[in-house]
C-alpha cells in the first residue's frame, strides 16, 4: 500500500510556544487516519502546516515518498491535499454545481457552458455514488448534504490524493453520519487518504484504520 504522505518530525512555534513539537504522522492510500487531541492540543496547526497556511519550523514531509516544500495552500491543492473544515463555505444562492466549480467554469465562448458544468457535477456524483441533483440550490439542502458538496467540491481536482475533514459530524445527525460514513468509505475504494480529526469517541471502530493522538502540541 502506498504511503500518501510522511510526516516527520514537524515542529512549529508561536514565539516560545511549541503549538507543535517533534510531531511524526502517516496516511496510506484508501486509510482513514483519526486524529485525536483535546482543544489545544495542536491538531489544526499541525494541519495547517501540512495545507501550507503556516510554515513549519523543522521537520520534513513527503508526499508518495518524495520530501516537498509547501509553501502556501496552492502549493497544497498543486500536490493533491485538500481540506475540508468544520464550517462550511458554500454560497447558499448557487446551485450545487455552481459552487463545485466556482472559478472554474467550463465556458463556451464568453458564457458559462452550464450544460457542461452540470454534467460534469453528475459524472463527480455517480462516480462518488452519491445522490445529489446538480441544479439543486444549495440553500434547499440539508446540512449533511451540503457536507458533501463541500467534500466533492474539494475532490473534483481529479488529482486529489489526501482530503482532510475537519470535525465533519459535529452538526449532522446520526443519520446524516451514517451517510458521510458510506460516503468515506467510497472514497477510500478509490485510493484517497483520508485524516478524520473528531472528538466522538464512538466513531473511532466505525470509520477509522488507525489512530493516532496528539497531546500539548506532541505526539503520544
Amino acid at each position: 500500500m502506498a504511503c500518501v504522505v510522511d510526516i516527520r518530525h514537524v515542529s512549529k512555534y508561536f514565539a516560545k510556544v511549541a503549538a507543535n513539537k517533534d510531531v511524526s504522522l502517516t496516511v496510506d492510500a484508501g486509510q482513514v487516519v483519526a486524529l485525536l487531541g483535546e482543544n489545544g492540543a495542536g491538531k489544526s496547526t499541525l494541519m495547517k502546516v501540512l495545507t501550507g497556511i503556516y510554515p513549519s519550523d523543522g521537520g520534513t514531509i513527503e508526499f508518495f515518498g518524495k520530501q516537498v516544500q509547501i509553501h502556501g495552500p496552492r502549493d497544497a491543492q498543486a500536490l493533491g491535499i485538500c481540506i475540508v473544515h468544520q464550517e462550511l463555505n458554500l454560497m447558499q444562492h448557487l446551485t450545487v454545481a455552481e459552487n463545485i466549480f466556482i472559478g472554474r467554469e467550463p465556458m463556451k465562448g464568453p458564457f458559462v457552458d452550464k450544460a457542461k458544468q452540470n454534467a460534469m457535477t453528475q459524472a463527480l456524483f455517480e462516480k462518488l455514488h452519491l445522490d445529489l441533483d446538480p441544479k439543486a440550490v444549495v440553500k434547499t439542502l440539508s446540512v449533511a448534504k451540503q457536507q458533501m458538496v463541500e467534500i466533492t467540491k474539494a475532490l473534483s481536482h481529479e488529482h486529489t490524493k489526501l482530503l482532510i475533514l475537519d470535525e465533519p459530524s459535529a452538526v449532522l445527525t446520526d443519520t446524516e453520519i451514517d451517510d458521510l460514513f458510506v460516503f468515506i468509505r467510497q472514497l477510500k475504494k478509490t485510493g484517497v487518504g483520508i485524516i478524520y480529526i473528531s472528538h466522538r469517541m464512538d466513531e473511532l471502530k466505525r470509520i477509522t484504520d488507525r489512530i493516532t493522538v496528539m497531546r500539548d502540541g506532541q505526539y503520544v
